[in-house]
């Protein structure tokens, strides 16, 4: 049994067509991440898995647990960060969570061990009795996950979850996720960030209002026939005539350095060597490199 499953998803708002029969699996344990560009559908289906939107065709479960049919116990094991979202200004760090744990009707014993270790896990100990309103963003996006995780959920919903933070609160929520990861929560995330999800994700989906590519990384850039990079430095610059060589790839270069882009990268290596040696030229360095998952995610999505 997956721990979540979209089946058929599909919302419209009016003539627009917001996610179109979006289907995938998020096995129990998993960080899965769902990447697109903006308006691609992103938080409308993470709206429609959570119960918080109806879909006009389609089914979402939780565990098992039709969201839309039985929505008591399939919320009852999920945690959600929305996109946009605030702890209560007012009220300090422990006073959040407190109430949201007593709005999942926790015995306080339990409120207090899990308000604890929250406090501990998120690094808010020093926070505990300040108001939320004098959080800084970084803090507050901690105290949200920590809200989102009071009820000790088996599925964690994330939204952007680093959207907007400076690079080191953004790598303290990473961190956070793959200790989630570790302790066996199961975790669906979007982000803007398709270097964020190579890290962090086991496998990803690529939507555009429909599911366009579904994989590991590394499968994704396999399935993505992606070009290769190529690097080749020469001890002194290359001589006109080895345009006759280049012409044919996506070339650039910079004085005695040859930046290419290739499908294969054997041949041209094979004639740049010939080359090298008919114009008493040392080869000082090559380096070639697979795409990264950020090409693959502007070559699935349609872009240059």
């Amino acid at each position: 049994m997956a721990a979540i499953e979209a089946r058929e998803l599909t919302k419209t708002f009016g003539s627009i067509v917001a996610v179109e029969k979006v289907s995938f699996r998020v096995e129990k344990g998993e960080v899965f991440g769902l990447l697109g560009p903006n308006g691609a559908g992103k938080t409308t289906t993470i709206r429609m898995l959570t119960g918080i939107l109806k879909p006009d065709q389609g089914e979402a479960l939780i565990m098992g647990y039709n969201i839309s049919k039985e929505p008591v116990k399939a919320r009852s094991l999920i945690g959600v960060v929305p996109e946009e979202a605030n702890p209560y200004p007012d009220l300090s760090t422990y006073d959040n969570l407190k109430l949201v744990g007593q709005l999942y009707s926790l015995p306080k014993t339990v409120i207090d061990e899990r308000v604890s270790y929250l406090l501990k896990l998120l690094e808010l100990q020093e926070a505990r009795n300040r108001e939320a309103k004098y959080l800084s963003k970084g803090m507050k996006q901690k105290l949200l996950i920590a809200m989102a995780l009071i009820s000790n959920p088996d599925v964690l919903f994330l939204d952007e979850p680093t959207s907007g933070l400076d690079v080191l609160s953004a790598r303290k929520i990473r961190n956070l996720i793959e200790e989630l990861r570790k302790e066996g929560t199961t975790i669906l995330l979007t982000t803007h960030n398709v270097e964020e999800a190579g890290m962090l994700c086991n496998r990803v989906a690529i939507i555009k209002q429909h599911i366009v590519a579904i994989g590991s990384p590394d499968e994704l850039k396999i399935k993505s026939n992606a070009s290769n990079y190529l690097t080749i430095t020469f001890d002194k610059p290359l001589e006109s005539d080895a345009s006759k060589i280049l012409e044919q790839y996506d070339h650039k270069v910079l004085g005695n350095k040859v930046l290419l882009i290739c499908k294969d990268p054997n041949d041209i290596i094979v004639q740049l060597v010939e080359y090298a040696k008919a114009k008493d030229l040392k080869i000082v360095e090559i380096n070639t490199s697979k795409p990264s998952l950020e090409d693959v995610f502007v070559r699935l999505v349609g872009g240059e």
